[in-house]
């Protein structure tokens, strides 16, 4: 008899064995397809043109009827020569019917891009133009100087451009392909004049288990649209927390972790999201969302299960020990009272 219970828990316990080695999957690409497009962009990056820019960004409180003047720094890392043209562009977003998402774009004017007119760069010779062009030698920087004119009226809220370098000799690369580069500073101008108006709408949260663009399978991540409905930039972000469903925490979003933050400008509405990349295989999980934007404030919570089968499995063996042994024990009971009946 007790030959036969050993043999029924070690086959429970093989299947269970089994099963869980099927379901391992440390990653979701398809072998040597994330291999071959990394060294085609580490070729790309390699063999263009080579140029920063600093800083990245510059943030500007401006009135009416003033002059603010500041300068970039532009750097030829690579081996050759470098032209560049320096130039001021909006800084807009526009939306994309097809995809249903705002995009990216520098060629859309809007209130909130007066400030492209008031730019002007100096040049080589010491002229505020609209357009300049620099030679860079190769392995050096130089400081470009800019300024910024406003008229005598100049709208409430926010106004938004890029200072972009962009670069006139492009370089082909061993297989063909022409690559140039346009590294670009955001400027944020935060007038002083007029009422700034902070109001932003947070709709479409939600949580999600499952695989992910970067890769890999059965990653916890949360996302929600911000609309910008104000007339100056707001912070968004996004916290994704989660514990275990007994307690203990397992992840929480940081500020240096690089996701659940996001900058969204007036009339435009922009995604914040974050993932917990490192998601085991299986688990149950309380995750909590939370997003601001603004004075707006929701929260949303979801229990998850990740590929729960493991823990069926295991309950099975375990419910199996169970009965094996109440069978056991209320045979052993019918031979004791058989014994003491005699």
């Amino acid at each position: 008899m007790k030959k036969n219970i050993v043999k029924v828990i070690s086959l429970v316990v093989i299947l269970g064995l089994v099963f869980f080695g099927i379901n391992y999957n440390p990653g979701a690409y398809a072998e040597g397809e994330e291999e071959s497009e990394t060294s085609e962009s580490s070729e790309a990056v390699k063999t263009g043109a080579s140029i920063s820019l600093m800083p990245v960004s510059k943030i500007l409180q401006i009135s009416s009827n003033s002059e603010y003047k500041d300068k970039i720094t532009v750097a030829n890392d690579g081996d050759n020569d470098m032209k560049i043209e320096v130039y001021a562009a909006p800084y807009s977003y526009v939306y994309s019917e097809e995809e249903n998402v705002y995009k990216l774009g520098f060629n859309k004017e809007n209130n909130f891009t007066q400030i492209v007119r008031w730019i002007k760069i100096k040049d080589s010779n010491g002229n505020y133009v609209d357009k300049p062009t620099f030679d860079i030698p190769p392995k050096e920087s130089i400081d470009i100087e800019y300024k910024i004119s406003t008229p005598d009226n100049i709208p409430a809220g926010g106004q938004y451009a890029v200072l972009f370098a962009h670069t006139l000799t492009a370089t082909t690369t061993e297989s063909g392909i022409r690559t140039e580069a346009s590294p670009g500073m955001v400027i944020y101008g935060r007038s002083n004049e007029g009422d700034v108006i902070l109001k932003a709408e947070v709709s479409d949260l939600n949580i999600i288990q499952g695989a992910t663009e970067s890769g890999g399978a059965n990653k916890i991540s949360a996302s929600a649209k911000i609309k910008n409905e104000g007339n100056i930039d707001i912070s968004a972000t996004g916290v994704l927390r989660i514990d275990g469903i007994l307690g203990g925490g397992h992840y929480e979003t940081t500020s240096t972790g690089g996701g659940g933050r996001v900058s969204v400008i007036p009339e435009t509405e922009l995604a914040v999201s974050d993932t917990w990349e490192e998601t085991p295989s299986f688990g149950i999980y309380k995750v909590t969302w939370t997003v601001t934007a603004g004075e707006n404030s929701q929260t949303i919570e979801k229990v998850i299960f990740i590929n729960p089968l493991p823990f069926i499995l295991i309950t099975i063996i375990l419910l199996t020990i169970v009965i094996i042994w109440s069978i056991m024990r209320s045979r052993k009971r019918k031979e004791r009272r058989s014994r003491l009946a005699i």
